[in-house]
């Protein structure tokens, strides 16, 4: 018997990161509910994550980082949030941000991302401004959802350019937008992060104001990367969720596996003779949510390295990007059935601070919220599919 996924997947074979990964990951198992009452990851286990190297997954080889292959990301990062789901969210927006090391110019990518420790986080969301000024921009603005921000040294936010108070047209009805970096003392942070799930991730505002950031620190995911390598071939927003259904995927097998040790010792009431492992319904959820998970985790797979390969080709089309992200939405969406589902069959004993169950049931639907796996990425991506004319920039 084989727990092989049906589709043939050219794995790249684990890299020494996924060893270093697994014996970490007990240990923060071990602080979740530190993790969960902090509302955010505690500065030494951000240390350990960083000198495991999975904030330098993304970076270029050139600049002293690991240039993994998609997959092996995705496995990392899917590892990590089976131990915590806030732990694996924060790894996920170190590790895909600094792929704009590939985008900035490569002396100051080397200023930003030459230091072994680094961690680098933000919101690309333009929801700020950048008043452009000799040499750079004047930026001011406020972005929510700094995921992990308390242990960066730069952080990122998306902005829109103006000039003289108005903003730089693209083209008709498209402003000019930018990714800007900012150094950590140059950020305030608000502590705003009151949710219902991913608790631990620290995910509040961050703000600056009139803050200078020279030219060379800014940069588009519209236009190509400065270095010419397959991973950043890949399409740039693609790469940029590459994480997102790694943490909804290592979400939902905690919850199998939750659910699979609970239904051994919990019984069946009113008599509690035998354990709710032998109930049909039980057997049959279980059954369906193995299959569901991955069936999904498979399609990820196979789309993303066959969109890879064409990366590597230079041969990556609209088609290849609409899958992606229609791969990686309905990755998440499945991962949420799933921990629904094993929570439903635990019963009662699923409410308690003390289940990890409802602590799945919280962070996976927190992780269904975002953009970029959201519902009405199915409206553009089936769009695209049927044919049909749709604003695609952003897949």
């Amino acid at each position: 018997m084989t727990t092989s996924p049906a589709v043939a997947v050219k794995s790249p074979g684990e890299h020494p990161v996924l060893a270093a990964v697994r014996q970490l990951a007990p240990r923060v198992a071990s602080r979740s509910e530190e993790i969960e009452s902090a509302r955010h990851l505690p500065a030494d286990l951000a240390r350990e994550l960083a000198a495991a190297g999975l904030f330098h997954m993304v970076i270029p080889e050139a600049y002293g980082g690991l240039e993994l292959h998609p997959l092996q990301i995705i496995e990392a990062i899917e590892e990590i949030s089976k131990a915590d789901g806030s732990a694996g969210w924060c790894v996920m927006i170190g590790s895909v941000t600094a792929m704009c090391a590939a985008w900035l110019p490569e002396s100051t990518a080397r200023t930003i991302y030459g230091a072994p420790d680094v961690i680098t986080g933000g919101v690309a969301a333009p929801q700020g401004r950048a008043e452009l000024v000799e040499g750079g921009y004047r930026v001011t603005g406020r972005w929510s959802w700094a995921s992990g921000s308390q242990n960066c040294h730069w952080l990122t936010g998306g902005v829109v350019v103006t000039k003289d108070g108005a903003p730089r047209m693209v083209r008709e009805g498209i402003p000019e937008t930018r990714i800007l970096f900012f150094p950590r003392e140059d950020v305030t942070l608000h502590d705003t992060w009151h949710a219902t799930g991913l608790c631990g991730t620290g995910s509040g505002d961050m703000e600056v104001r009139d803050v200078f950031v020279p030219a060379e620190r800014a940069l588009s995911l519209l236009a190509g990367p400065r270095v010419d390598r397959p991973l950043y071939a890949f399409p740039a927003f693609g790469l940029l969720g590459v994480g997102l259904p790694a943490v909804a995927l290592g979400i939902a097998r905690r919850a199998i596996d939750e659910l699979t040790a609970l239904a051994q010792h919990k019984k069946i009431m009113p008599l509690g003779r035998h354990a709710i492992a032998t109930r049909p319904a039980v057997q049959e959820a279980v059954a369906e949510a193995e299959a569901t998970l991955r069936a999904a985790r498979a399609f990820l797979l196979e789309t993303v390295n066959t969109t890879y390969e064409a990366a590597t080709r230079r041969e990556v089309t609209l088609r290849h990007r609409a899958e992606l992200r229609l791969a990686y939405t309905h990755a998440t969406r499945s991962a949420a059935r799933v921990v629904d589902r094993m929570y439903e069959v635990a019963g009662g004993a699923a409410v308690y601070r003390s289940s990890p169950l409802q602590r799945c049931l919280r962070d996976i639907h927190v992780a269904t919220q975002h953009a970029m796996v959201a519902q009405p990425i199915l409206e553009l991506v089936g769009s695209v599919l049927l044919g049909q004319e749709a604003n695609t920039v952003m897949l």
